[in-house]
């Protein structure tokens, strides 16, 4: 306001208003720009929505055809330590491929206040306080034992409190373990605490062990589970290229697979079967 006064005052009228005209123009070709550069930003949305789309309806029909029969009559039970819960799209390729989840286990978000008292007490803690490192480790090695023995009494008493969510059979003869890791932040993993000592034990039963977290994990614990020698990693089992690593992994064609700096590469290796009279 001051410096339009001032130019009145001292350009005179003809003046102010060429300049108004010229800030005007200036305006209406911007606006004019910004609207072009709308349509186009609009436009290019709309076809990567369309895409999207296509891709996601492709990926749906190729997969089921993928993975068939890959899995059939193996055994698997799956094990989620970060208490976030995952996509059921994992266990539906899981079964599309032939597998039977003999049961599903996770941990839920617990204080270690919940593991004191009358608790710990009946778990025999006071028998065990010397063979682990905390509480935590103490659990998850009753967790992993009777995911493989059946014995139910002490996951009973974890379910009861809340410290685990399980559901089908324990105890059923495996041929291998499916371990969701992973976590928001440095601050809420437990791969120290849980996954470990939950490796260490399958381990002991010589196991195949397949580590994985979904894509959006703020905190991967892919380089953690590689130290550890896992059968295979994959990073990336909220989509569908994860969950087709993972079958190929499971049918034999281990490593580490997703779209992280851990990975080593997307997918296993895929080859075109051959018909009788060698074409594709």
């Amino acid at each position: 306001g001051i410096g339009l006064l001032m130019g009145t005052t001292l350009l005179g009228n003809d003046t102010l208003i060429d300049y108004q005209k010229q800030v005007t123009n200036r305006l209406e070709t911007q606006l004019e720009n910004l609207r072009q550069k709308n349509e186009s930003v609009e436009t290019m949305a709309n076809a990567l929505e369309m895409d999207l789309n296509i891709q996601t309806d492709f990926n749906n029909k190729v997969l089921p055809v993928l993975v068939n029969n890959k899995l059939e009559n193996l055994n698997l039970a799956l094990v989620e330590t970060n208490g976030y819960r995952f996509s059921s799209d994992l266990l539906d390729t899981l079964e599309l491929a032939g597998a039977n989840i003999t049961s599903v286990t996770s941990f839920m978000h617990y204080s270690e206040d919940q593991l004191t008292g009358d608790l710990t007490h009946k778990l025999g803690w006071a028998d065990n306080n010397t063979e682990y490192e905390n509480t935590s480790s103490f659990v998850a090695a009753i967790i992993a034992e009777a995911i493989i023995s059946g014995e139910m009494e002490n996951v009973d008493l974890l379910a009861q409190a809340n410290i685990v969510q399980v559901s089908g059979t324990f105890g059923e003869s495996l041929d291998g373990i499916v371990l969701v890791g992973g976590s928001q932040d440095e601050d809420t993993a437990r791969k120290n605490i849980l996954d470990l000592q939950l490796l260490d034990t399958f381990k002991s039963h010589e196991l195949a062990i397949y580590g994985v977290e979904e894509t959006s994990a703020g905190y991967s614990y892919m380089e953690f589970y590689q130290k550890q020698r896992l059968t295979a990693t994959v990073d990336n089992i909220d989509t569908v290229p994860g969950q087709l690593a993972l079958v190929l992994s499971i049918d034999g064609k281990p490593g580490h697979y997703g779209v992280k700096s851990t990975a080593q590469r997307l997918l296993p290796e895929l080859k075109i079967s051959q018909g009788v009279d060698g074409g594709a």
